[in-house]
């Protein structure tokens, strides 16, 4: 899994700029379009939550676990709800964030979730977590499907039989390229560049081969209700990020300014967040990656070997 010091480079740095241009509990995960892009970002977003509560049933004395909540939009739109939204994160600017909003939030390991720290939870959701579970180590030993498992065994002892877990998350494409051919020092704007740069961005995490790999993994536990792409979608949430982050505001400047000695000490600073280029808009047109919202509900044991 991506450790604390990853994440706290790719979201705690970005964090002051994020709200600015965002929102203070703005989301920071693929948005449901459905193909009608006349939306606006704050509508599809909207879209996507009221997708969620539908999916697993988030209302009134629910109880929803947010495993990696961001700056705790899915919290705020569970509490509008009237229900009880616990959420977690390993990047302290986040955790910060939304604990300023009221919000029940933990700097906490996802994989260390336990019924005895948390008690029971009524469905759990994790809307663009789960590309930080496993680490390019993990998979380079093996063990991406273990440390998978692992995770999903820990959710479903958390959840009621017939409990629902949402999950959103990207996945490698069906044009993802070998991985030995990934290289910063590829040309720019080939495939193995933005792969490259997506890995500065995301440093310590490794995506799921596909949605397939993810309902494999957890079938020990959970049936697959529903598995749809929402990569398209994915596109047109980026672009309407990168139109919002590109606004100038004199308090954006001073935030860059602070920003100025990392990015003259840090070559990967340099490269994940100044590089003139959206490498995840890329890979998602050229398919090299794919975006997908599951919906999974947990099985007793006995019914799912029957």
């Amino acid at each position: 899994m991506a450790d604390r010091d990853d994440l706290e480079f790719t979201y705690s740095l970005i964090d002051r700029i994020f709200r600015l241009s965002l929102g203070e509990l703005a989301d920071f995960s693929g948005a449901k379009y459905d193909g009608d892009f006349s939306l606006s970002l704050d509508e599809a977003q909207r879209r996507k939550h009221e997708y969620v509560a539908e999916q697993i049933g988030i209302g009134p004395g629910r109880r929803v676990l947010d495993l990696g909540c961001g700056w705790g939009p899915l919290l705020a739109f569970v509490r509008s709800r009237g229900g009880t939204g616990v959420g977690v994160t390993l990047s302290s600017a986040q955790a910060a964030a939304c604990r300023r909003h009221g919000l029940d939030v933990h700097l906490q390991d996802a994989r260390l979730i336990s019924p005895g720290r948390f008690g029971p939870f009524d469905v759990v959701a994790s809307l663009g977590a789960f590309e930080h579970f496993c680490s390019p180590q993990q998979q380079r030993a093996g063990r991406q499907d273990e440390v998978y498992r692992g995770l999903f065994a820990r959710l479903a002892s958390l959840l009621p039989d017939k409990g629902r877990l949402y999950l959103q998350t990207m996945v490698f494409g069906r044009n993802m390229i070998p991985l030995d051919q990934i290289d910063i020092t590829a040309p720019r704007d080939s495939d193995a560049w933005y792969l490259a740069l997506m890995e500065r961005q995301f440093p310590g995490s490794f995506l799921p081969y596909g949605d397939d790999q993810i309902v494999r993994a957890a079938s020990p536990h959970f049936r697959v209700v529903s598995s749809i792409s929402g990569r398209l979608d994915y596109i047109e949430t980026i672009r309407q990020w990168r139109t919002r982050f590109a606004t100038p505001s004199f308090r954006k400047t001073l935030v860059k300014l602070q920003l100025l000695p990392r990015w003259l000490s840090s070559p990967d600073f340099r490269l994940a967040f100044t590089s003139g280029v959206s490498a995840n808009s890329v890979c998602f047109e050229r398919e090299l990656l794919d975006h997908y919202r599951l919906v999974f509900e947990r099985q007793d044991v006995r019914s799912l070997r029957s």
